[in-house]
């Protein structure tokens, strides 16, 4: 990471946009990642990643084995632009790369869904560890890879006749609850380390120019050695 060079962009932007971006980073977290498999809905899935910003969720990923992520930008509001987002459709099995990759970065995979092991939101012990929240199709649900690789089942619980909510409520719903209990907490370092948010600074400074490679080229000929 090129400290200098990251402070030498943010010399191009105002002090208004450097506080928002310090405000926003100093919220950020991986503590918590979302995982989308398969959606096809494309408004519930661009919804989902501005619920994603709107809670502070860094990192999201994106399965794509028989539909294709698409964003609709009227209702995600450029909410893309400011996450991590990984999508996954070179693997025979994207579902099982996805989930075994996140296990070897520590995170428990949790899936949301009815299940006969399943525990219910409010009683959802966020202080076991780093999560990923598996969310699949409406119609479908999540696949049988999921439901065999999960270490756990979480469900929003519903009084009414309707079966489930559609995706992008179940994530604002979840996501409400399970980051204010992780905000609550003083033990669990959800926060990025300095270096994560100096890198991801870096990423939003550079998206915010249309042409950022031309200050970087300048930035190396004023620094020549």
């Amino acid at each position: 990471m090129n400290y200098k060079l990251l402070e030498y962009l943010s010399g191009y932007l105002t002090p208004k946009r450097l506080e928002l971006f310090d405000k926003a980073l100093n919220m950020r977290t991986k503590h918590l990642t979302i995982v989308l498999e398969d959606i096809y809905q494309k408004q519930n899935a661009s919804a989902v990643l501005r619920t994603c910003d709107c809670f502070g969720i860094q990192d999201v990923h994106i399965i794509e084995d028989r539909n294709e992520f698409q964003v609709n930008r009227e209702i995600a509001m450029g909410a893309s632009k400011w996450l991590s987002l990984h999508k996954y459709n070179n693997a025979e099995n994207n579902s099982i790369e996805v989930i075994q990759g996140l296990k070897k970065q520590g995170y428990r995979i949790v899936a949301t869904t009815p299940h006969t092991d399943d525990q219910e939101l409010q009683d959802f012990d966020i202080a076991k560890g780093k999560t990923a929240l598996v969310f699949g199709s409406e119609l479908p649900g999540i696949t049988e890879t999921i439901m065999q690789e999960a270490d756990e089942f979480l469900k929003i619980p519903m009084y009414g006749f309707t079966e489930s909510f559609n995706i992008s409520v179940s994530a604002a719903i979840i996501l409400h609850h399970l980051t204010l209990k992780m905000r609550a907490s003083n033990d669990l370092g959800w926060q990025l380390s300095d270096d994560e948010k100096a890198e991801l600074k870096m990423e939003w400074i550079r998206k915010t120019f249309k042409r950022s490679e031309l200050l970087e080229k300048r930035f190396y000929e004023e620094n020549k050695e």
